[in-house]
Protein backbone atom coordinates (compact mmCIF):
# COMPACT_ATOMS: atom_id res chain seq x y z
CA UNK A 1 0.00 0.00 0.00
CA UNK A 2 3.09 2.07 0.81
CA UNK A 3 3.69 2.52 -2.87
CA UNK A 4 0.18 2.82 -4.42
CA UNK A 5 0.25 6.59 -4.77
CA UNK A 6 3.42 6.27 -7.10
CA UNK A 7 1.77 3.68 -9.00
CA UNK A 8 -1.47 5.56 -9.66
CA UNK A 9 0.70 8.66 -10.44
CA UNK A 10 2.58 7.01 -13.16
CA UNK A 11 -0.44 5.33 -14.81
CA UNK A 12 -2.38 8.34 -14.73
CA UNK A 13 1.17 9.83 -16.35
CA UNK A 14 1.63 7.10 -19.13
CA UNK A 15 -2.45 6.99 -20.12
CA UNK A 16 -2.31 11.06 -20.31
CA UNK A 17 0.23 11.08 -22.42
CA UNK A 18 -0.28 7.98 -24.48
CA UNK A 19 -3.58 9.78 -25.29
CA UNK A 20 -1.81 12.94 -26.05
CA UNK A 21 0.40 10.50 -28.82
CA UNK A 22 -2.45 9.09 -30.35
CA UNK A 23 -3.99 12.50 -30.88
CA UNK A 24 -0.85 13.98 -32.22
CA UNK A 25 -0.61 11.03 -34.43
CA UNK A 26 -3.93 11.74 -36.11
CA UNK A 27 -2.98 15.47 -36.20
CA UNK A 28 0.15 14.42 -38.36
CA UNK A 29 -2.15 11.79 -40.38
CA UNK A 30 -5.31 14.90 -41.03
CA UNK A 31 -2.01 17.23 -42.06
CA UNK A 32 -1.03 15.35 -44.29
CA UNK A 33 -3.94 14.73 -46.34
CA UNK A 34 -3.15 17.91 -47.82
CA UNK A 35 -1.13 18.12 -51.46
CA UNK A 36 2.91 18.36 -51.11
CA UNK A 37 4.43 21.76 -51.01
CA UNK A 38 7.89 22.18 -50.80
CA UNK A 39 8.92 24.70 -47.64
CA UNK A 40 12.66 23.85 -47.22
CA UNK A 41 13.81 26.94 -49.24
CA UNK A 42 15.40 30.08 -47.23
CA UNK A 43 15.85 28.22 -43.81
CA UNK A 44 17.33 31.11 -42.12
CA UNK A 45 14.72 33.55 -42.85
CA UNK A 46 12.01 30.67 -41.85
CA UNK A 47 13.88 30.44 -38.44
CA UNK A 48 14.18 34.19 -37.92
CA UNK A 49 10.74 34.54 -38.16
CA UNK A 50 9.54 31.58 -36.06
CA UNK A 51 11.73 33.02 -33.11
CA UNK A 52 10.40 36.51 -34.08
CA UNK A 53 6.75 35.59 -34.10
CA UNK A 54 6.07 32.60 -32.47
CA UNK A 55 8.18 33.05 -29.62
CA UNK A 56 8.58 36.18 -29.95
CA UNK A 57 5.21 37.30 -30.20
CA UNK A 58 6.01 40.44 -32.26
CA UNK A 59 2.24 40.61 -33.93
CA UNK A 60 0.52 39.88 -30.96
CA UNK A 61 1.64 43.75 -29.66
CA UNK A 62 0.48 45.38 -32.43
CA UNK A 63 -2.77 45.82 -30.15
CA UNK A 64 -0.83 46.41 -26.90
CA UNK A 65 -3.35 45.55 -24.00
CA UNK A 66 -4.47 41.92 -25.49
CA UNK A 67 -0.96 41.61 -27.03
CA UNK A 68 0.80 42.62 -23.08
CA UNK A 69 -1.76 40.29 -21.37
CA UNK A 70 -1.23 37.64 -23.71
CA UNK A 71 2.78 37.76 -23.21
CA UNK A 72 1.87 37.16 -19.28
CA UNK A 73 -0.09 34.60 -20.37
CA UNK A 74 2.59 32.45 -22.49
CA UNK A 75 5.15 33.02 -20.54
CA UNK A 76 3.85 32.33 -17.33
CA UNK A 77 2.21 29.08 -18.52
CA UNK A 78 5.30 27.86 -19.77
CA UNK A 79 7.39 28.81 -17.30
CA UNK A 80 5.36 27.78 -14.48
CA UNK A 81 5.36 24.49 -15.72
CA UNK A 82 8.68 24.27 -15.31
CA UNK A 83 7.70 22.72 -12.02
CA UNK A 84 6.41 20.13 -13.60
CA UNK A 85 9.80 18.01 -13.46
CA UNK A 86 9.99 18.61 -9.71
CA UNK A 87 6.01 17.07 -9.47
CA UNK A 88 7.03 14.26 -12.26
CA UNK A 89 10.04 12.59 -10.22
CA UNK A 90 8.43 13.66 -6.80
CA UNK A 91 5.24 11.45 -8.24
CA UNK A 92 7.04 8.95 -9.40
CA UNK A 93 9.96 8.38 -6.24
CA UNK A 94 7.52 9.46 -3.71
CA UNK A 95 9.73 12.01 -2.71
CA UNK A 96 8.27 15.76 -1.52
CA UNK A 97 9.88 19.17 -2.86
CA UNK A 98 12.91 17.04 -3.96
CA UNK A 99 14.91 20.16 -5.32
CA UNK A 100 14.58 21.56 -2.08
CA UNK A 101 17.09 19.76 -0.97
CA UNK A 102 19.03 19.37 -4.27
CA UNK A 103 19.29 22.64 -5.28
CA UNK A 104 20.70 25.43 -3.18
CA UNK A 105 18.02 27.41 -1.03
CA UNK A 106 18.37 31.36 -2.90
CA UNK A 107 17.94 29.53 -6.26
CA UNK A 108 15.15 27.23 -5.29
CA UNK A 109 13.42 30.07 -3.63
CA UNK A 110 14.60 32.58 -6.54
CA UNK A 111 12.50 29.95 -9.08
CA UNK A 112 9.42 29.05 -7.12
CA UNK A 113 8.34 33.03 -5.92
CA UNK A 114 8.65 33.75 -9.96
CA UNK A 115 6.28 30.69 -10.16
CA UNK A 116 4.06 32.43 -8.07
CA UNK A 117 4.61 35.89 -8.92
CA UNK A 118 3.10 34.45 -12.49
CA UNK A 119 0.47 32.76 -11.27
CA UNK A 120 -1.04 35.82 -9.62
CA UNK A 121 -0.30 37.71 -13.06
CA UNK A 122 -1.74 34.95 -15.03
CA UNK A 123 -4.66 34.64 -12.98
CA UNK A 124 -5.31 38.38 -13.54
CA UNK A 125 -4.55 38.58 -17.09
CA UNK A 126 -7.27 35.67 -17.86
CA UNK A 127 -9.86 37.16 -15.82
CA UNK A 128 -9.34 40.50 -18.11
CA UNK A 129 -9.62 37.77 -20.95
CA UNK A 130 -13.08 36.45 -19.93
CA UNK A 131 -14.10 40.13 -19.17
CA UNK A 132 -13.24 41.34 -22.76
CA UNK A 133 -14.87 38.19 -24.35
CA UNK A 134 -18.13 37.76 -22.29
CA UNK A 135 -18.71 41.82 -21.17
CA UNK A 136 -16.82 43.79 -23.04
CA UNK A 137 -19.17 43.35 -26.38
CA UNK A 138 -15.66 43.84 -28.61
CA UNK A 139 -17.35 42.76 -32.07
CA UNK A 140 -15.03 40.29 -33.26
CA UNK A 141 -15.98 38.27 -29.95
CA UNK A 142 -19.99 38.59 -30.40
CA UNK A 143 -19.47 37.55 -33.93
CA UNK A 144 -21.84 34.53 -35.21
CA UNK A 145 -19.33 32.54 -36.28
CA UNK A 146 -18.00 32.25 -32.66
CA UNK A 147 -21.66 31.17 -31.74
CA UNK A 148 -21.84 27.75 -29.50
CA UNK A 149 -18.97 25.10 -29.20
CA UNK A 150 -16.37 28.04 -30.10
CA UNK A 151 -17.22 30.35 -27.59
CA UNK A 152 -17.72 27.84 -24.80
CA UNK A 153 -14.22 26.62 -25.54
CA UNK A 154 -12.49 29.89 -25.12
CA UNK A 155 -13.74 30.28 -21.91
CA UNK A 156 -13.41 26.58 -21.03
CA UNK A 157 -9.61 27.62 -21.59
CA UNK A 158 -9.95 30.48 -19.50
CA UNK A 159 -11.46 28.52 -16.85
CA UNK A 160 -8.42 25.49 -17.13
CA UNK A 161 -5.84 28.25 -16.33
CA UNK A 162 -7.74 30.14 -13.55
CA UNK A 163 -8.19 26.82 -11.80
CA UNK A 164 -4.55 25.80 -12.10
CA UNK A 165 -3.14 29.12 -11.26
CA UNK A 166 -5.03 28.79 -8.37
CA UNK A 167 -4.60 25.06 -7.23
CA UNK A 168 -0.99 25.98 -7.51
CA UNK A 169 -0.70 28.60 -4.83
CA UNK A 170 -2.94 27.02 -2.74
CA UNK A 171 -1.04 23.86 -2.75
CA UNK A 172 2.10 26.18 -1.91
CA UNK A 173 0.13 27.98 0.86
CA UNK A 174 -1.38 24.52 2.32
CA UNK A 175 2.51 23.03 2.38
CA UNK A 176 3.46 23.45 5.78
CA UNK A 177 7.29 22.09 5.65
CA UNK A 178 7.53 24.75 2.73
CA UNK A 179 5.93 27.81 4.37
CA UNK A 180 8.31 26.78 7.15
CA UNK A 181 11.35 26.86 4.75
CA UNK A 182 10.75 30.35 4.05
CA UNK A 183 12.16 30.15 0.88
CA UNK A 184 9.68 31.29 -2.69
CA UNK A 185 6.40 31.76 -0.28
CA UNK A 186 6.35 35.62 -2.12
CA UNK A 187 2.76 35.20 -2.57
CA UNK A 188 1.45 32.01 -0.39
CA UNK A 189 2.57 33.25 2.73
CA UNK A 190 -0.19 35.54 2.36
CA UNK A 191 -2.56 32.65 1.40
CA UNK A 192 -1.97 30.82 4.05
CA UNK A 193 -3.55 32.98 6.66
CA UNK A 194 -7.25 31.46 5.37
CA UNK A 195 -6.29 28.27 6.98
CA UNK A 196 -5.17 28.71 10.33
CA UNK A 197 -7.75 27.54 11.81
CA UNK A 198 -7.21 24.43 10.21
CA UNK A 199 -5.19 21.18 11.59
CA UNK A 200 -1.80 20.16 10.21
CA UNK A 201 -3.45 17.04 9.11
CA UNK A 202 -5.82 18.65 7.28
CA UNK A 203 -3.52 21.07 6.22
CA UNK A 204 -1.54 18.16 4.54
CA UNK A 205 -4.51 16.59 3.05
CA UNK A 206 -5.97 19.74 1.49
CA UNK A 207 -2.06 20.37 -0.11
CA UNK A 208 -2.17 16.62 -1.67
CA UNK A 209 -5.51 17.38 -3.35
CA UNK A 210 -4.68 20.40 -4.90
CA UNK A 211 -0.81 18.64 -5.44
CA UNK A 212 -2.81 15.92 -7.28
CA UNK A 213 -5.86 17.89 -8.95
CA UNK A 214 -2.93 20.37 -10.47
CA UNK A 215 -1.10 17.06 -12.35
CA UNK A 216 -4.06 15.70 -13.35
CA UNK A 217 -5.79 19.24 -14.35
CA UNK A 218 -2.12 19.32 -16.53
CA UNK A 219 -2.89 16.46 -17.95
CA UNK A 220 -6.19 17.00 -18.95
CA UNK A 221 -5.63 20.31 -20.37
CA UNK A 222 -2.66 18.60 -22.52
CA UNK A 223 -5.37 16.32 -23.81
CA UNK A 224 -8.21 18.75 -24.66
CA UNK A 225 -5.58 21.00 -26.65
CA UNK A 226 -6.19 18.80 -29.55
CA UNK A 227 -10.34 19.51 -29.33
CA UNK A 228 -9.20 22.94 -28.66
CA UNK A 229 -8.61 26.07 -30.72
CA UNK A 230 -5.40 26.25 -28.27
CA UNK A 231 -3.46 24.04 -30.22
CA UNK A 232 -1.88 27.07 -31.78
CA UNK A 233 0.33 26.52 -28.21
CA UNK A 234 2.17 23.90 -30.38
CA UNK A 235 1.46 24.80 -34.08
CA UNK A 236 2.30 28.13 -34.18
CA UNK A 237 6.34 27.53 -34.01
CA UNK A 238 6.06 25.19 -37.68
CA UNK A 239 3.28 27.08 -38.72
CA UNK A 240 5.71 30.53 -38.56
CA UNK A 241 8.39 28.78 -40.15
CA UNK A 242 6.60 26.78 -42.85
CA UNK A 243 4.78 30.09 -43.67
CA UNK A 244 4.48 31.57 -47.03
CA UNK A 245 7.59 33.92 -47.83
CA UNK A 246 6.80 35.23 -50.92
CA UNK A 247 5.72 38.76 -51.20
CA UNK A 248 1.88 39.52 -50.25
CA UNK A 249 -0.35 39.34 -53.46
CA UNK A 250 1.88 37.07 -55.66
CA UNK A 251 -0.31 33.86 -56.57
CA UNK A 252 1.23 30.53 -57.12
CA UNK A 253 0.99 29.10 -60.57
CA UNK A 254 -0.76 25.88 -60.74
CA UNK A 255 0.95 22.94 -62.64
CA UNK A 256 -1.49 21.53 -64.06
CA UNK A 257 -2.61 25.12 -65.89
CA UNK A 258 0.66 25.21 -66.42
CA UNK A 259 0.87 21.88 -68.12
CA UNK A 260 -2.23 22.88 -70.02
CA UNK A 261 0.00 26.08 -71.38
CA UNK A 262 2.75 24.19 -72.52
CA UNK A 263 0.00 21.43 -74.73
CA UNK A 264 -1.28 24.63 -76.58
CA UNK A 265 1.85 26.65 -77.33
CA UNK A 266 3.61 23.21 -78.35
CA UNK A 267 2.06 22.43 -82.03
CA UNK A 268 3.60 19.14 -81.94
CA UNK A 269 2.47 18.43 -78.65
CA UNK A 270 -0.47 15.49 -78.74
CA UNK A 271 -2.95 16.80 -76.29
CA UNK A 272 -4.40 13.09 -76.69
CA UNK A 273 -1.57 11.43 -75.59
CA UNK A 274 -1.60 9.51 -72.25
CA UNK A 275 1.75 8.82 -70.64
CA UNK A 276 2.41 5.55 -68.89
CA UNK A 277 2.33 7.30 -65.34
CA UNK A 278 -0.44 8.99 -65.81
CA UNK A 279 -2.72 6.46 -67.60
CA UNK A 280 -5.69 4.94 -65.36
CA UNK A 281 -5.05 8.13 -62.66
CA UNK A 282 -8.19 10.66 -62.75
CA UNK A 283 -6.59 14.67 -64.04
CA UNK A 284 -5.72 16.70 -61.64
CA UNK A 285 -8.67 19.44 -60.22
CA UNK A 286 -7.85 22.75 -61.23
CA UNK A 287 -8.23 24.01 -57.71
CA UNK A 288 -9.62 23.34 -54.44
CA UNK A 289 -13.40 22.13 -53.48
CA UNK A 290 -12.66 20.24 -50.32
CA UNK A 291 -9.59 19.68 -47.92
CA UNK A 292 -7.77 17.46 -49.91
CA UNK A 293 -7.53 19.26 -52.73
CA UNK A 294 -5.71 21.86 -50.01
CA UNK A 295 -1.84 21.79 -49.41
CA UNK A 296 -0.74 20.65 -46.11
CA UNK A 297 0.67 24.01 -45.16
CA UNK A 298 -3.06 25.42 -45.64
CA UNK A 299 -4.45 22.44 -43.10
CA UNK A 300 -1.70 23.01 -40.81
CA UNK A 301 -3.08 26.60 -40.57
CA UNK A 302 -6.33 25.67 -39.93
CA UNK A 303 -5.72 23.76 -36.88
CA UNK A 304 -3.13 26.99 -36.11
CA UNK A 305 -5.79 29.22 -36.33
CA UNK A 306 -6.49 30.81 -32.44
CA UNK A 307 -10.10 31.74 -33.60
CA UNK A 308 -9.08 35.70 -32.15
CA UNK A 309 -10.71 37.52 -34.93
CA UNK A 310 -8.17 40.16 -35.56
CA UNK A 311 -8.54 38.53 -39.33
CA UNK A 312 -12.20 39.41 -39.60
CA UNK A 313 -11.91 42.66 -37.75
CA UNK A 314 -9.59 44.10 -40.47
CA UNK A 315 -11.42 42.57 -43.25
CA UNK A 316 -12.79 45.32 -45.26
CA UNK A 317 -15.67 42.80 -46.88
CA UNK A 318 -16.20 42.01 -42.98
CA UNK A 319 -16.47 45.49 -42.11
CA UNK A 320 -19.28 46.36 -45.00
CA UNK A 321 -21.52 43.58 -43.91
CA UNK A 322 -20.99 41.09 -46.36
CA UNK A 323 -20.84 37.09 -45.33
CA UNK A 324 -17.10 36.99 -45.65
CA UNK A 325 -15.20 36.12 -42.44
CA UNK A 326 -11.45 34.79 -42.88
CA UNK A 327 -11.96 34.05 -39.34
CA UNK A 328 -14.91 31.15 -40.38
CA UNK A 329 -13.16 30.16 -43.18
CA UNK A 330 -10.34 28.62 -41.12
CA UNK A 331 -12.92 27.61 -38.62
CA UNK A 332 -14.83 25.52 -41.38
CA UNK A 333 -11.99 24.14 -43.13
CA UNK A 334 -10.73 22.88 -39.37
CA UNK A 335 -13.82 21.30 -38.93
CA UNK A 336 -14.15 19.88 -42.64
CA UNK A 337 -10.57 18.28 -42.20
CA UNK A 338 -11.82 16.77 -38.51
CA UNK A 339 -14.96 15.17 -40.01
CA UNK A 340 -12.98 13.75 -42.63
CA UNK A 341 -10.88 11.88 -40.46
CA UNK A 342 -13.50 10.95 -38.06
CA UNK A 343 -14.55 9.89 -41.35
CA UNK A 344 -11.48 7.30 -41.94
CA UNK A 345 -10.73 6.34 -38.67
CA UNK A 346 -14.61 4.62 -38.99
CA UNK A 347 -13.54 3.03 -42.13
CA UNK A 348 -10.45 1.19 -40.92
CA UNK A 349 -8.22 4.02 -42.52
CA UNK A 350 -9.72 4.53 -45.79
CA UNK A 351 -11.82 7.80 -46.45
CA UNK A 352 -15.80 6.77 -47.83
CA UNK A 353 -17.43 9.53 -49.69
CA UNK A 354 -20.09 11.14 -47.68
CA UNK A 355 -21.44 13.07 -49.86
CA UNK A 356 -20.10 16.54 -48.64
CA UNK A 357 -17.23 18.66 -49.65
CA UNK A 358 -15.77 22.18 -48.45
CA UNK A 359 -17.22 24.45 -51.00
CA UNK A 360 -20.74 24.53 -50.58
CA UNK A 361 -21.47 22.19 -47.51
CA UNK A 362 -18.74 24.55 -45.03
CA UNK A 363 -18.07 27.40 -47.20
CA UNK A 364 -20.64 28.72 -49.44
CA UNK A 365 -20.01 31.05 -53.08
CA UNK A 366 -20.77 33.96 -51.59
CA UNK A 367 -18.19 33.98 -49.18
CA UNK A 368 -15.41 33.61 -51.32
CA UNK A 369 -16.60 35.99 -53.94
CA UNK A 370 -16.93 38.60 -51.37
CA UNK A 371 -13.63 38.49 -50.66
CA UNK A 372 -11.13 41.96 -52.33
CA UNK A 373 -7.69 39.72 -52.05
CA UNK A 374 -6.23 43.02 -50.50
CA UNK A 375 -3.87 40.58 -47.89
CA UNK A 376 -5.57 42.46 -44.78
CA UNK A 377 -6.51 39.20 -42.75
CA UNK A 378 -2.70 37.47 -43.73
CA UNK A 379 -0.79 40.67 -42.38
CA UNK A 380 -3.01 40.62 -39.02
CA UNK A 381 -3.08 37.28 -38.35
CA UNK A 382 -0.69 36.72 -35.07
CA UNK A 383 0.68 33.25 -36.13
CA UNK A 384 1.15 34.38 -40.01
CA UNK A 385 -2.22 32.30 -41.11
CA UNK A 386 -3.30 31.94 -44.97
CA UNK A 387 -6.80 32.55 -45.38
CA UNK A 388 -6.72 34.20 -48.66
CA UNK A 389 -4.42 31.08 -50.40
CA UNK A 390 -7.32 29.01 -49.29
CA UNK A 391 -10.25 31.65 -50.73
CA UNK A 392 -8.25 31.93 -54.39
CA UNK A 393 -8.09 28.27 -54.69
CA UNK A 394 -11.82 27.52 -54.21
CA UNK A 395 -12.37 30.27 -56.14
CA UNK A 396 -9.87 28.96 -59.01
CA UNK A 397 -12.28 25.97 -58.79
CA UNK A 398 -15.38 27.44 -59.71
CA UNK A 399 -13.91 29.09 -62.51
CA UNK A 400 -11.99 26.83 -64.05
CA UNK A 401 -13.76 23.13 -63.24
CA UNK A 402 -17.39 24.90 -63.00
CA UNK A 403 -17.30 28.32 -65.01
CA UNK A 404 -19.17 29.52 -62.42
CA UNK A 405 -18.02 33.29 -61.47
CA UNK A 406 -20.03 36.14 -60.99
CA UNK A 407 -21.90 37.07 -64.11
CA UNK A 408 -19.39 40.64 -63.42
CA UNK A 409 -16.35 38.79 -64.09
CA UNK A 410 -17.59 36.29 -66.54
CA UNK A 411 -18.32 39.63 -68.77
CA UNK A 412 -14.96 41.21 -68.11
CA UNK A 413 -13.05 37.79 -69.02
CA UNK A 414 -14.74 37.84 -72.02
CA UNK A 415 -13.88 41.43 -72.99
CA UNK A 416 -10.36 40.82 -72.13
CA UNK A 417 -10.37 37.78 -74.39
CA UNK A 418 -12.21 39.50 -77.39
CA UNK A 419 -11.34 43.18 -76.91
CA UNK A 420 -7.88 42.69 -74.63
CA UNK A 421 -9.24 44.69 -72.18
CA UNK A 422 -11.55 44.78 -69.08
CA UNK A 423 -14.35 47.50 -71.01
CA UNK A 424 -16.68 46.68 -73.27
CA UNK A 425 -15.40 48.52 -76.61
CA UNK A 426 -13.83 47.97 -79.52
CA UNK A 427 -9.97 47.59 -79.85
CA UNK A 428 -9.89 50.81 -82.28
CA UNK A 429 -11.65 52.50 -79.84
CA UNK A 430 -9.21 52.23 -77.14
CA UNK A 431 -6.91 55.34 -77.55
CA UNK A 432 -9.99 57.88 -78.56
CA UNK A 433 -9.52 59.26 -75.19
CA UNK A 434 -6.11 60.25 -76.59
CA UNK A 435 -7.60 62.29 -79.86
CA UNK A 436 -10.26 64.29 -77.52
CA UNK A 437 -7.06 65.26 -75.27
CA UNK A 438 -5.47 66.44 -78.00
Amino acid sequence: MEFTPNILFALALILGISFFTINVRKLIRNIKLGKDVNRSDRKSERLKNMIKIALGQSKMVVRPLSGFLHIIVYLGFIIINIELLEIVIDGLFGTHRLFLTLLAKPIYGFLIATFEILAVLVLFSVIVFWTRRNLANIKRFISSDLEGWPKKDANFIIYFEIVLMSLFLVMNATDVPFQQAEVGNIVSQFITPLFHNFSETTLHSIERTAWWLHILGILVFLNYLYYSKHLHILLAFPNTYFANLKPKGQFTNLASVTQEVKLMMDPDADPYAISETDEGEEPEKFGASDVTDLNWVQLMNAYTCTECGRCSSACPANLTGKKLSPRKIMMDTRDRLEDVGRNIDANNGTFKDDGKQLLNDYISQEELWACTTCNACVEECPVNIDPLSIIMDMRRYLVMEQSAAPQELNLMMTNIENNGAPWQYNQQDRLNWAKEES
